[in-house]
């Protein structure tokens, strides 16, 4: 047999140097920095319900492919939501928890989750880890296979496996060579383009100034005040603290620097909110966002504004403020469709949430058609 494979319950069993074989050109997110720090964190492991199960797959004893994979004891910090799924599994008296997901963690971006060195043997890869991991759903006692923010044409490829399809929408901001913020506005309604500029009048006449620090100048004192403002957010909002560690934060700094860029508000020389960022040369991905002092349209200012002059100031191609959220539509932020696959062990429930996908679709479908005649370009803009 020239395929043989490994799961294992750490990144680091894999090791940072075969993983960047890899990962080295990718997004942020699907370097070995960012996941093992998510695991030496405690952020990510058995006692979060993210339990490691990662993938090395060798043809001929050579590693031809890796996958990040977990076991899941919930359905949180996905983004790609399943609880109805899990709810009718219960009322049939079987367990849908643990159940495989091949995610980033906590981070709800298009990327590549079967990381190859070269694509052209990706079908028949593809195929070999699809029956592996149905295999291992058979084993361990599984109820199901997730892949979540697939890339549109793996997705495809995945769908050839008997893997359902799944649709969402997210909203990002395209930089179509603007010179600067104010040649963005100037495709903007005239409505629209002076609600903005209101908007950020507001944080500026509250005497509010706003600082974007990246590279070498972000410190560890940054990353503090950061921590804090996340940790109180989250306290204010959900009654807990942020699935993310201090430590997760530490790690990244250290070894991911030239990829954070963060922004801090202050008032009166004393910061009071921040909101922080990973980057490539491709995409702003908006992650983290925290205050300690409330201001009108200051969440605006900072996760949004900020990041759109930011790529027009590196040559960013595209800003991805996070998920969910229509009221990005009117600033400028365009609907895009996101993919999952999904495959259930037990075939009744997988044709029953195959038709449950095909009714979703045309919903989400309809959903993005009515964000595009939202959007607040001008007719010759679009």
């Amino acid at each position: 047999m020239k395929f043989s494979h490994k799961f294992v319950n750490s990144i680091e069993q894999i090791g940072e140097e075969i993983w960047q074989e890899f990962a080295l050109q990718l997004s942020p997110f699907c370097q070995y920095s960012f996941l093992y720090a998510l695991e030496k964190s405690g952020s990510v492991g058995v006692n979060t319900g993210w339990s490691p199960q990662h993938l090395i797959l060798y043809k001929n004893k050579q590693p031809v492919a890796v996958m990040p994979l977990y076991k899941k004891t919930h359905s949180y910090g996905e983004y790609v939501f399943d609880f109805a799924w899990a709810n009718t599994y219960q009322q049939y008296g079987l367990h849908y928890y643990p159940k495989l997901v091949c995610a980033i963690p906590f981070t709800p971006v298009t990327g590549p989750r079967l990381l190859l060195k070269s694509t052209a043997e990706q079908a028949e890869i593809s195929k070999v880890v699809c029956q592996l991991l149905a295999d291992k759903l058979q084993r361990d006692g599984l109820s199901s296979m997730h892949w979540l923010f697939v890339e549109p044409a793996f997705s495809e490829t995945l769908t050839k496996q008997q893997q359902l399809q799944r649709r969402s929408v997210q909203f990002q901001w395209f930089n179509r060579q603007y010179h600067d913020f104010t040649d963005f506005l100037q495709t903007l309604n005239s409505r629209k383009r002076k609600s903005i500029r209101t908007e950020r009048n507001k944080v500026a006449k509250a005497g509010i100034t706003i600082e974007r620090i990246h590279g070498f100048l972000l410190q560890q004192s940054h990353m503090d005040f950061f921590y804090r403002c996340y940790q109180q957010t989250y306290l204010k909002r959900s009654g807990h603290g942020g699935y993310l560690s201090e430590s997760f934060f530490k790690q990244i700094l250290d070894t991911m620097g030239d990829n954070l860029m963060l922004v801090i508000a202050s008032r009166d020389n004393q910061p009071i909110a921040s909101a922080l960022f990973l980057f490539d040369n491709k995409q702003l991905n908006g992650r983290y966002w925290g205050a300690i002092e409330e201001a009108d349209q200051l969440h605006f200012e900072c996760c949004y504004y900020q990041g759109i002059e930011f790529c027009i100031e590196q040559g960013i191609d595209q800003f991805n403020p996070g998920t969910q959220g229509e009221h990005k539509i009117l600033r400028g932020f365009e609907p895009i469709y996101c993919y999952s696959n999904h495959k259930l062990k037990e075939l009744a429930f997988h044709e029953a949430v195959g038709r449950f996908i095909v009714t979703e679709d045309l919903t989400i479908e309809q959903y993005k058609l009515d964000a595009e005649q939202l959007l607040p370009f001008r007719k010759a803009d679009k």
